[in-house]
C-alpha cells in the first residue's frame, strides 16, 4: 500500500487531513522561499531598518566600539543572555576581548540567518561568544566543527591549543578527541611549533600512555629533552617527566650516548639513575632471569607503538574490495638485548568480504539442495595474524598486535583508526567494521588503497614469582 511505501522510504508519518490533501490531490507542491526570508533578514541587520536596540561592542584592541543597531526578537530567540539585557534597556554596551571582538559580526549574524563560516584560528574564540551568550546551538557547532578538524593542517598547530580550551572549559568529549588525535599521531606533534606549547599536565598525560605512536622511545625522548630545555621546569616536575620514559626500550648503545651527551639526563642524573640501572640489567640478563627479580608486568616494560621496522610493517593493500591478499614479515622476538638477533616471522591475510559463521551458506531442508543466497555486503573485512612459528619458542614472551590505519586528511596522512588484538587472538573482532570499502570515496582509502601498519608489541611475563 502507499503507507507502506511511504514508512519503507522513510516519509514522515502525516496527520490524517494533511495527507487526505496530498492523497486527493495530484498538483500539491511544496513553496518555498526561505531563502528569500534569509536574505531580507541579512538585511535587516546590515541596514538597521526597524531597529529597536543597539550593540556597543567596546575592545581594548579599539578605542571606538564596534556599533550594531539590531532587533530584540530576534537576538532573544537565540540567546537568553541577550534576553535579559534587551528587557530593560535598549542600548547595550558590552566589553569583549580583542579575539571575540574581532568576530562580533559574525557571531550576530548567525543569530539572523542560523549559519557562519570559520577558520581554524577562529574557532576558539566563536566557541567562546556562543558559550558566553548562551547560544547553545552554535556552541555545539563549533565544538563539532573542532572535533572533525583536528587532522587540518595549520601553520603553528592547533590541537594541542584546543586541548587546553577543551581543559578550561570542560568539554569532555572534545578534550578527548584532542588526546586521541595526539596520541596516534605524536612523531608529527612532536616535529612542529605546538609541541614547545604542551602543558605540564598535557605532557604527563601523554608520557603515561602505551598507544602513542612514534618511531620509537628514542624520538620520545628527545623530544622531551627539547621541552625540558625550553621550558626550564622546576626540579620535581623535570624529574617527573624524565622518569616516565621507557628506559628499557631503548637499546644499550643509545643509553650510552645519552648518558654522555645529555645536558638534561647530566643535570637530574640522580632522579634517574635507577632507572638507567635497571634497563642496563634488563639488556644484559635473560628476560627469564632478569623477571625473577623484577616485576616485569609493569608500563616500563611495555612497549609503545613504534613504527621502527624491527616493531612491525607497513602493508598497503590495493584494490582492498577485490581479493583476499597475505603478506609475510619479521620482528624482533623482543626488546632486550638478549633477544636482539632473534626473529618472529608472522603471517598475516585479509580478507575483503569474510563471513560469519552465523551468515554462511547453509542447505535449506524446505527445497532440496537449495543454498540460502548470501549479498557480498553481508561479510566484513577481516584480518587474521599469526606467527610462522611455535608457541614454544616464546617462551615468557606474549604479543600484542595493534593495527593502524592510514587515512589521507586535508593533504597529509594520518592515523585516524587503530585496532589493538587481545594477547591470545589472532584477529581484531571489530577490524573495519564500519568501513565501506566497496566506493572510492571511502574515509579508509588513499588512492582506492588501504594503508595498514601491523605493529607486534612483544610484552615479557613472569613464569616465576618475582623475589621481594
Amino acid at each position: 500500500s502507499a503507507r507502506h511505501w511511504g514508512a519503507a522510504l522513510g516519509w514522515p508519518h502525516l496527520p490524517a487531513a494533511q495527507k487526505a490533501d496530498f492523497s486527493g490531490d495530484s498538483t500539491a507542491a511544496t513553496i518555498n522561499h526561505s531563502l528569500t526570508l534569509l536574505q531580507r533578514l541579512q538585511e535587516l541587520l546590515q541596514h538597521g531598518n526597524g531597529s529597536d536596540s543597539v550593540l556597543r561592542v567596546r575592545s581594548a584592541a579599539s578605542d571606538e566600539p564596534k556599533v550594531f543597531h539590531t532587533h530584540q526578537l530576534l537576538l532573544s530567540l537565540q540567546s537568553e543572555v541577550f534576553e535579559s539585557l534587551l528587557r530593560s534597556q535598549s542600548v547595550v554596551t558590552l566589553s569583549e576581548p580583542p579575539e571575540t571582538a574581532a568576530l562580533f559580526e559574525k557571531f550576530i549574524r548567525y543569530l539572523y540567518c542560523g549559519g557562519v563560516s570559520i577558520l581554524l584560528h577562529q574557532a576558539i574564540p566563536m566557541h567562546q561568544l556562543a558559550s558566553k551568550y548562551r547560544v547553545w546551538g552554535l556552541q555545539r557547532g563549533v565544538a563539532e566543527y573542532m572535533r572533525t578538524h583536528l587532522a587540518s593542517e595549520s601553520s603553528q598547530g592547533h590541537v594541542v591549543g584546543w586541548y587546553h580550551y577543551a581543559v578550561r572549559v570542560g568539554d569532555a568529549a572534545l578534550q578527548e578527541s584532542c588526546l586521541q588525535f595526539l596520541a596516534w599521531n605524536l612523531s608529527a606533534v612532536l616535529g612542529s611549533a605546538e609541541w614547545g606549547s604542551v602543558s605540564v599536565e598535557l605532557l604527563l598525560l601523554l608520557l603515561e600512555r602505551s598507544d602513542l605512536v612514534l618511531h620509537s622511545e628514542l624520538e620520545l625522548y628527545t623530544a622531551v629533552e627539547g621541552w625540558l630545555s625550553r621550558r626550564q621546569p622546576e626540579a620535581p616536575v623535570a624529574e617527573r617527566v624524565l622518569r616516565a620514559i621507557r628506559y628499557p626500550m631503548i637499546a644499550p648503545s643509545q643509553l650510552f650516548r645519552l648518558q654522555a651527551q645529555s645536558a638534561v639526563l647530566a643535570r637530574h642524573r640522580a632522579a634517574v639513575q635507577d632507572l638507567l640501572f635497571q634497563a642496563f640489567q634488563f639488556h644484559a640478563a635473560s628476560p627469564l632471569h632478569f623477571a625473577k627479580y623484577f616485576d616485569v608486568n609493569c608500563s616500563m616494560f611495555l612497549p609503545r607503538n613504534y613504527l621502527a621496522p624491527s616493531w612491525g610493517s607497513q602493508w598497503v593493500i590495493t584494490n582492498p574490495a577485490r581479493d583476499d591478499r597475505s603478506t609475510s614479515f619479521q620482528t624482533q622476538l623482543g626488546p632486550s638485548s638478549h633477544d636482539a638477533g632473534k626473529r618472529v616471522t608472522w603471517n598475516a591475510l585479509f580478507s575483503p568480504r569474510w563471513l560469519p559463521v552465523s551468515l554462511r551458506p547453509v542447505y535449506s531442508d524446505s527445497v532440496a539442495g537449495a543454498i540460502q543466497p548470501v549479498r557480498i555486503e553481508d561479510g566484513r573485512p577481516r584480518l587474521v595474524i599469526t606467527p610462522a612459528m611455535s608457541s614454544p619458542d616464546f617462551a615468557g614472551v606474549s604479543f600484542q598486535k595493534t593495527v593502524l590505519v592510514g587515512v589521507r586528511q586535508q593533504g597529509r596522512v594520518l592515523v585516524k583508526h587503530a585496532y589493538s588484538f587481545h594477547q591470545s587472538s589472532d584477529e581484531a573482532a571489530d577490524f573495519l567494521v564500519h568501513a565501506d570499502l566497496q566506493k572510492r570515496t571511502s574515509e579508509y582509502l588513499i588512492d582506492n588503497s588501504l594503508h595498514l601498519h601491523i605493529i607486534i608489541k612483544p610484552v615479557y611475563h613472569s613464569l616465576i614469582k618475582v623475589k621481594k
